[in-house]
């Protein structure tokens, strides 16, 4: 929320500086407030999980959230009820023609695969061109993060060598910007990914910064230097055991897969330290406050 000083304060400039949100009394008089509407595009198969873990985190803030849940036409979820799908969620083509301050595109397990030959692809591109005009800020995840890059900037993906899996120190790489306000200048991020960006190609591109990075992960949040997009290479939003779900659903299928990294404690997979709580708090009431500080009230 602002904080209401006078435009004359010498503080007011200085805050603004250091990218602070203030507002005069002459615009608080004049404010309207209204609740701000969220749109999340849920791609990932625990749609039940993700919703949860996204909506606890929008649900910590003084604001009023509305949240719109949104599935795509073009490929039908196997792993969720269709009785859930259809009492809860919005097809893109039933929300396209309304108005939303914020947008969420999360992450989906179709990281190997080339972006084209993914069966909502077309789809997902109508999404992301829609976001870009209508949409004030969007916030993409994982796999969305990717496929966002690459539409809009032509970035690709690569696979790694092996599964990037765990929780990894990031260091924050400028403290004034508004999603990092009030982190410390090393956060804790899970990340559960096959595939990673093309950096070079990140750090070169004159439209995008880095917020935040880290020597075992790599870059892990990005965002256009309009603000209209932020990208989280990583899952701020899983809660405490996502990972540990993952790993034991893993060992079943028989894959070769490790322990998730600097996660169970002492190698006990029923105790896990969830070091990244408040880093995930503070991005997502961060850029809540930030969409809400730009939005206009009246779409039009």
């Amino acid at each position: 929320m602002p904080i209401v000083i006078p435009k004359s304060l010498p503080a007011h400039d200085i805050l603004s500086e250091e990218n602070i949100f203030v507002m005069s009394h002459a615009r608080a008089s004049e404010q309207d407030i209204r609740p701000i509407e969220i749109a999340i595009v849920n791609l990932m198969p625990t749609k039940v999980d993700t919703e949860t873990q996204l909506m606890r985190l929008l649900g910590n803030s003084p604001l009023q959230v509305n949240v719109t849940l949104v599935n795509t036409d073009s490929y039908v979820s196997k792993n969720t009820p269709p009785e859930h799908m259809r009492k809860f969620y919005k097809t893109f083509a039933e929300i396209r023609n309304r108005h939303f301050d914020g947008m969420i595109i999360t992450g989906a397990p179709v990281e190997t695969l080339p972006f084209e030959d993914v069966a909502y692809w077309r789809e997902l591109q109508g999404i992301m061109d829609y976001a870009d005009k209508y949409i004030t800020s969007t916030l993409f995840i994982c796999w969305g993060a990717q496929a966002a890059l690459y539409h809009y900037y032509g970035i690709d993906k690569t696979v790694l060598p092996k599964k990037l899996f765990g929780v990894y120190r990031v260091r924050a790489l400028d403290g004034n910007e508004p999603l990092l306000r009030g982190m410390n200048d090393i956060m804790h991020i899970p990340m559960s990914r096959h595939t990673t960006v093309d950096e070079d190609a990140v750090y070169a591109h004159d439209e995008l910064k880095v917020l935040a990075a880290g020597d075992e992960c790599g870059i892990s949040i990005i965002k256009s230097k309009d603000n209209k997009k932020f990208f989280f290479t990583g899952h701020s939003e899983y809660d405490r055991y996502t990972l540990r779900k993952e790993y034991l659903r893993d060992l079943d299928k028989g894959l070769e897969i490790a322990p998730p990294l600097h996660y169970f404690i002492d190698g006990d997979t029923d105790r896990v330290n969830m070091k990244w709580r408040s880093t995930a708090t503070l991005l997502f009431s961060n850029w809540l406050n930030y969409v809400y500080q730009v939005t206009p009230f009246d779409f039009c």
